[in-house]
């Protein structure tokens, strides 16, 4: 063969054409070990079958036994290899594993079956590696019988997304059936008991959608949570728990914006607990197969027990107002999440009809647990209310107020936090709503805050209204009146209140948007300098501090004058039946003054009750409520 021209040795290798001489990769150490001990245990079967399949085995004598040992186990039976070897011989298949010799020899030299998944997982991924290597020859092959571009690229595709249907659904039927509920502990578990999360917004392994506009802050509200979750301290008045480890998804903020955030919360290089921030994720769009295998190695990497989704229309590629998109994103991302008691919160925003939520598609609020809703109220104080809910455990709305203190030009370390704010709780109303305008709990705030007596009635009040430039139906005036008549007498204003579930004595915000002084105790780590909350606040009239990061500010630098930040007095006192005593009136007992003349009411209209004379009603003849009867919200 002189006239034959021999190719080097190394150049055939790079070629690859002596391909045909390498072994694929497989692990029969781990595979001996595995098939041993599943002939034992149902133990090690159950939890190797969540990682492993029978296509998984390199040696098709390790498939036989693998098989026939689940056979037996899905019989519940005890299995043992004298068992497995007999079955064997009964199929006709014994030559296939040595007369049964091999079955012998790994049933005797096994491991624990608390060791067994470790192997498996040593087994699944040469596995892995036998997929690529496979692939990898059948695009050369392709390639050698011509292919053109756009059918490698339909192999390409059909193998990647193979890969990414066993990462997201699971392997063997042990991860199938492990869905099924076993009724005794079911009927057993008392959810209503569950403890929520701190900040009691959800509870672990739900999934919620926090709704704002871009002016109201939800990754700044969003970012403190978290932190305040990660490193085990208490929010939004609620009890520390133990840390949670979190693994948060920002496409939104800048870095630089991130870390002045986090140093106003008082966090720090040794004080971020289990918080792992990823800014910028490249990640693939999570209402495709590839993005939710992205997001759950993510999550496998960092053992997460809550992901954070900051912006949502980030991280998707479909239309918002199509819903085959919100339908992929839980199908591909939240689902495998949910099905692993990850729980999940992803940021959104407002459409362009704030009644309607959230923009795009409504498709996008059925899979979620909750769909809280935040909203600036000016002067700091924030409305967070929830619309939508799948368990209906939890409160229903708070009334924040953001607090933030300057340090020269910088955020004062620790300066920045979410309260809850508080006020006088009257019967049948709901805390928080006296901050939100246009409720009855906000008129009922305004007129104790005026100091209106509770026996004024609907006409009188709405005069009073008027001139407080307060606005509202006479539905909703009405209402306000019946619930302060009904009220004890000598409940009336109160400017500031304590929280007692937080600790904390919060100012209300006054009219121009500024507070009074807030006295808000540190409860952060130890390692950390001292908060800045305790020092004295600006001046009176100070500038409006803006929230970090924020568009618009958060007014929250000036103070009260001292005069008008304690409790204000309390209003006259009233006679017996009702009515205030005026300058100069008699104290006789059981008179009624008129609420529109102030004069005293004689016969029938005494007796029956009414508040005003005949000719001063506005509407003549009507019997004003009973204060006992029930009243239904406006």
């Amino acid at each position: 063969m002189d006239n034959v021209r021999h190719m080097p040795r190394d150049q055939a290798d790079d070629d690859g054409l002596t391909d045909f001489k390498r072994v694929p990769p497989h692990d029969i150490e781990a595979e001996e070990y595995v098939v041993g001990i599943v002939m034992h245990s149902k133990q090690a079967y159950d939890e190797c079958s969540l990682l492993i399949t029978r296509d998984d085995f390199y040696r098709p004598a390790h498939q036989l036994i693998w098989d026939t040992a689940a056979g037996i186990h899905a019989t519940t039976q005890p299995c043992h290899p004298a068992l497995v070897r007999a079955e064997i011989e009964r199929q006709g298949q014994l030559h296939r594993v040595n007369n049964g010799n091999l079955i012998y020899k790994l049933g005797g030299e096994t491991i624990t079956p608390s060791h067994a998944a470790a192997f498996a997982e040593r087994i699944a991924e040469t596995a892995r590696q036998r997929r690529y290597d496979s692939h990898s020859t059948q695009l050369k092959a392709a390639i050698d019988r011509g292919a053109d571009g756009d059918e490698l690229a339909n192999l390409v595709a059909d193998f990647q997304q193979g890969e990414t249907l066993r990462e997201n659904t699971g392997r063997g039927p042990a991860h199938l059936t492990a869905s099924l509920l076993d009724w005794g502990t079911f009927f057993a578990t008392d959810f209503g008991a569950i403890q929520l999360l701190p900040g009691k917004l959800m509870g672990p392994g739900q999934q919620i959608t926090l709704v704002g506009d871009g002016k109201a802050g939800k990754s700044l509200f969003c970012q403190e949570w978290m932190w305040r979750m990660a490193t085990g301290q208490s929010f939004l008045g609620d009890h520390a728990q133990e840390p949670v480890r979190i693994l948060y998804l920002d496409a939104e903020n800048g870095q630089e914006q991130v870390q002045e955030r986090f140093l106003s919360f008082g966090a720090g290089p040794r004080a971020m607990g289990q918080l792992r921030y990823a800014s910028f994720p490249p990640v693939r769009p999570l209402d495709t197969a590839g993005g939710g295998a992205d997001v759950l190695a993510m999550v496998k990497a960092t053992g997460a027990e809550l992901v954070v989704i900051d912006t949502i229309s980030r991280f998707i590629s479909a239309p918002e107002n199509d819903a085959d998109t919100w339908l992929n994103l839980y199908r591909h991302t939240l689902l495998p999440l949910k099905r692993d008691r990850i729980a999940s919160v992803r940021l959104d925003h407002f459409g362009k009809d704030k009644e309607r939520g959230g923009r795009g598609s409504s498709a996008k609020t059925q899979d979620v647990d909750h769909v809280w809703e935040l909203s600036a109220q000016g002067g700091g104080i924030l409305a967070l209310k929830r619309t939508h809910t799948r368990t209906g455990i939890g409160p229903e709305q708070f009334t924040l107020l953001r607090q933030a203190q300057r340090d020269g030009d910088n955020w004062a370390l620790g300066g920045t936090r979410h309260v809850v704010m508080t006020y006088e709780e009257e019967p049948g109303a709901e805390a928080g709503l006296a901050a939100i305008p246009g409720t009855v709990e906000h008129l009922i705030a305004q007129l104790d805050k005026a100091r209106v007596p509770n026996e004024w009635g609907a006409p009188r009040v709405s005069r009073r209204l008027a001139e407080l430039s307060v606005k509202a139906s006479k539905a909703k005036i009405e209402e306000a009146v019946k619930i302060r008549k009904a009220r004890p007498a000598h409940i009336g204003t109160g400017e500031v209140h304590s929280d007692t579930r937080s600790g904390t004595q919060q100012a209300f915000a006054d009219e121009h948007g500024h507070e009074a002084t807030a006295n808000v105790r540190n409860d952060l780590p130890r390692d950390l300098p001292p908060s800045t909350f305790n020092e004295p606040p600006p001046a009176a009239g100070g500038g409006h501090d803006e929230t970090p990061g924020q568009t618009s500010p958060g007014e929250v630098g000036g103070t009260l004058p001292a005069a008008q930040a304690g409790t204000s007095p309390l209003p006259p006192p009233s006679r017996e039946g009702g009515g205030t005593a005026g300058p100069g009136s008699p104290n006789t007992p059981n008179e009624r003054i008129c609420t529109i003349c102030e004069k005293p009411l004689t016969g029938y209209r005494l007796e029956r009750g009414y508040d005003t004379h005949l000719g001063c009603e506005p509407e003549s003849g009507s019997h004003p409520p009973h204060t006992d009867q029930p009243h239904d919200a406006a």
